[in-house]
C-alpha cells in the first residue's frame, strides 16, 4: 500500500501535508495524519498549528520545526498532487488497485470484489 498526497485545499493543504512529511521523517506520519484529521476545521493549517501538534504529539522539535520552516517536503507534496491530478483523481479517498480506481469511502467487500478479481487471473 501506498500513500500518495491529494493536496487541493489550497496553501494550508499542501503545508499540512508537507508537515505530515516531516512526521514522517521521525517515523509518526500516520500519527500525525490522524492529529490534521482531528484538527481540520477547528484549526487553521498554519505552520504554527502545525508546530504546535507536533509539540503535543511530543516530537523532535528542533527536527520537525526545521523540516517545515524550509519547506523540506513541499515539492514532494506538489508533484504527487499534479500526479494524481494526470490520473484522474478528483476528490478523496482515492484508491487504486492495479489500476482500477474506487473513489470515496467504500465498504470492506467492495476493495474485497476488486481484490478476489485480480487474485483470480
Amino acid at each position: 500500500m501506498t500513500y500518495r498526497h491529494y493536496a487541493i485545499l489550497g496553501p494550508d493543504s499542501e503545508i499540512a501535508a508537507a508537515a505530515a512529511e516531516c512526521a514522517f521523517d521521525q517515523g509518526r506520519f500516520w500519527e500525525y495524519y490522524t492529529k490534521l484529521f482531528e484538527n481540520q476545521g477547528s484549526a487553521s493549517f498554519n505552520k504554527d498549528n502545525l508546530k504546535r501538534f507536533a509539540f503535543d504529539l511530543a516530537f523532535d522539535l528542533p527536527t520537525f520545526n526545521h523540516c517545515l520552516d524550509t519547506d523540506k517536503h513541499l515539492e514532494l507534496v506538489r508533484a504527487e498532487t499534479r500526479a494524481n491530478t494526470e490520473k484522474g483523481v478528483t476528490s478523496t479517498p482515492t484508491f487504486f488497485i492495479n489500476g482500477q480506481k474506487i473513489v470515496g469511502a467504500q465498504p470492506y467487500e467492495q476493495f474485497e470484489r476488486v481484490i478476489n478479481i485480480f487474485l483470480k487471473k
